[in-house]
Parts: structure tokens; C-alpha cells; sequence
């Protein structure tokens, strides 16, 4: 018997229904595809993050990052942001993004009072750093980045993602400093850590409102900043009010970390965490850059301040009283020597190394 031969007809039909069911798929899977997006558009996942900087400054260190992320997150994702003390005061960011009342924050472990045992390695660390290369080397090939990340693991409420290296610390004064002798009496906004070192020396560091910090010392209740680089000075209004820079600085770079309300982050979808990690990455690259380049341009070519060191001999004495304050450091707790053990062998590999790591 012979096979039947399908018909034109119904040839025309399945054919039609073929291209019936494709369309119907087709826009199904279109529906799908934008589902997210749809979904998103009238329900975004929203944050509020606070940074410790001021707008001026939040202008180049973070502004950037966050409006590239929320174009980037196509709508699934928007953040809010604050700079610094807009939503709370900056020593209490750590409890409002602990608690939720803040979802992320931008700053130091010091600065935002931290309550883990290696807060006082963020910020400025005396000479654990020269230049701004040596942090991120110390956190991804010197075990920094485990050791942080241990750390924050025992704290509830908070994710650690990621530290980076911001700018050299100065100091800017009004009245000249060419001596330790000068240090003596003059009051300083400055960040916790390297204010406690330096205040052997007669300097006293002062905490106020970041947006303060200008009138206070136009008005003589600050001498000057013990908070930044030349960079950040010129940028923020400082280098308008300080008449001298102090060219010996107290380390190479601030150790400066993100962090996220732990069930705010948990609610962020993979593909978006790891997009917010990104924008990290490249806010830290243009600090990088926008740091190296603007110190030594405003040495050479800034004229608002002029600039003064302090003898070699009595410098030499500082470098070798960090040591002392190193160990002391070290004794908080077996984590934080394992901290300083590990700056004392990078320097030891920095100090053989020589030209181009290290001139001297």
C-alpha cells in the first residue's frame, strides 16, 4: 500500500500553525526577557548610601560611581546618595548601616568607628604605605583581603566589600610648620588614627562636621587639616584657608572600604552585586589616577600655599617612633599583629628592592 501523500491544504495548515505557535513563543520569550524590566521600572530595588565625604569632594570619589551604576542597572536598581552627616553623623555609620537606617556607606574602619579589632588600619595608618600602589598590593597579594574579610564575617548586620587606596595625608595649616617644635599646640581636623600618632608631637585632633571645617578655620578654632592630599585641599576649599603645606606626609595612601546593610545586600540579585563591585573597582582606578597625577601637579604648579618640611634628623625620628606605635597597635589583638607583621614584611621587601619602588 502506498504511502498517502499529505495534502496542500493540509500542508498550508501546519504551516500555519507553525508559525502561529513560533509567534506565541516568540512573544513569550520577549515578555520574559523584559519581565525584569517591567517588574523594575515601577518596583526598583532603592538604597541609601552615605559617604564621608563632602559634596565637593563626593563630586569626584563617588558621584561618578553611583550614577554610572544606576544607569547601568537599566532601572532594576537605584541609589540614593548622601554625603557626609546628611542622614547621620559620620562616627555613627557604622551602627545606621548595622541597624538598616542606611543601606551602604563609603569610608574608613576609623572614621565610621568600626567595632572590630583592625579598625585602626583603616584611614591613615602611620608609614605603612608610601605610595597609593602599595595598599591594594598589601590587600590582594599580602593577605590584608582575608584578613579584613575575617573580621567583618564575626560582626552581624554588615558586609565588607572591598578596600581601596584615596589620597596621601599632609598637613595644612595656617601658620608654618618646619619643625616638630611647630606641631605643638596646633588644633587639626584629622582622621583618628594618624591624629593619635601625631599628637606625641603636640598636635591636637579635633572632630567636627566635615561641612565645618573651612569656617572653623577661618575663624581660628582649627589650625589646619591632617586629613588629606594636596589634591583634596585644592578640590574641597582648604588650600584657600591654610597659608602652608607641609610636605612630609604621615603615609602614601587612606585605606578607605565600602559596606553594605547585610539583608540589603542579600536582596540585590548576583548579576547586580557583582556590577556594584565593578563600579567599586572603578571609582578606586580613578582615585588612583585622579591622586597621583593632582599631588604632584599642585606641589609644582599650585600657588595658594607654600610649602615647608621639616628637617630630615627630626623626620628620621618620627619614621623610627612608628615602629613604636606599630607594636603597640599590634598588641590589640593576635589579628591585629598579624596586620602589622604584614607591614613590616612589605617594607622589608619595599627597602631592598630599590629604584622604582623605592628612592630611599
Amino acid at each position: 500500500m502506498k504511502d498517502k501523500k499529505p495534502s496542500l491544504e493540509t500542508g498550508k495548515t501546519n504551516r500555519r500553525d507553525f508559525i502561529k505557535k513560533a509567534g506565541v513563543a516568540a512573544t513569550g520569550a520577549v515578555a520574559a526577557s523584559a519581565a525584569p524590566y517591567v517588574y523594575s521600572a515601577t518596583n526598583p530595588i532603592k538604597w541609601r548610601l552615605q559617604t564621608y565625604s563632602g559634596a565637593p569632594l563626593g563630586a569626584h570619589v563617588i558621584l561618578p560611581q553611583i550614577e554610572a551604576f544606576n544607569r547601568a542597572a537599566h532601572g532594576q536598581m537605584e541609589i540614593e546618595l548622601y554625603y557626609a552627616d546628611q542622614l547621620v553623623a559620620t562616627d555613627e555609620l557604622f551602627r545606621a548601616v548595622q541597624n538598616g537606617t542606611i543601606d551602604a556607606v563609603q569610608s574608613d574602619d576609623a572614621t565610621m568607628a568600626s567595632p572590630v579589632d583592625i579598625n585602626v588600619f583603616g584611614g591613615y595608618f602611620p608609614f605603612s604605605t608610601r605610595y597609593s600602589l602599595d595598599l591594594p598590593v598589601l590587600f590582594k597579594y599580602y593577605g590584608l583581603n582575608e584578613i579584613w574579610q575575617e573580621a567583618y564575617d564575626e560582626v552581624k548586620g554588615v558586609e565588607w566589600l572591598g578596600a581601596g587606596a584615596w589620597d596621601p595625608c599632609h598637613i595644612f595649616t595656617k601658620d608654618p610648620i618646619r619643625s616638630l617644635a611647630d606641631m605643638k599646640g596646633k588644633r587639626v581636623f584629622g582622621v583618628p588614627t594618624a591624629g593619635k600618632f601625631l599628637s606625641r608631637y603636640g598636635l591636637v585632633p579635633v572632630t567636627l562636621p566635615w561641612d565645618d571645617i573651612e569656617v572653623a578655620i577661618q575663624t581660628g578654632e582649627l589650625d589646619g587639616v591632617a586629613w588629606c592630599g594636596f589634591t583634596e585641599a585644592y578640590e574641597v576649599g582648604w588650600a584657600d584657608v591654610c597659608n602652608y603645606a607641609l610636605l612630609n606626609n604621615v603615609t602614601g595612601a587612606w585605606c578607605g572600604s565600602y559596606f553594605a546593610n547585610s539583608k540589603s545586600w542579600e536582596k540585590v540579585p548576583p548579576h547586580l552585586q557583582e556590577l556594584f563591585k565593578l563600579s567599586i573597582d572603578s571609582s578606586h582606578y580613578y582615585r588612583q589616577v585622579w591622586y597621583w597625577g593632582g599631588e604632584a601637579k599642585l606641589r609644582v604648579e599650585g600657588k595658594k600655599m607654600e610649602l615647608t618640611t621639616i628637617p630630615t634628623n627630626e623626620w628620621d625620628q618620627v619614621v623610627k617612633d612608628a615602629e613604636e606605635f606599630w607594636d603597640d597597635m599590634a598588641s590589640i589583638s593576635p589579628r591585629a599583629a598579624k596586620v602589622v607583621q604584614i607591614f613590616k614584611d612589605y617594607t622589608a621587601v619595599m627597602d631592598q628592592v630599590g629604584v622604582p619602588y623605592r628612592y630611599s
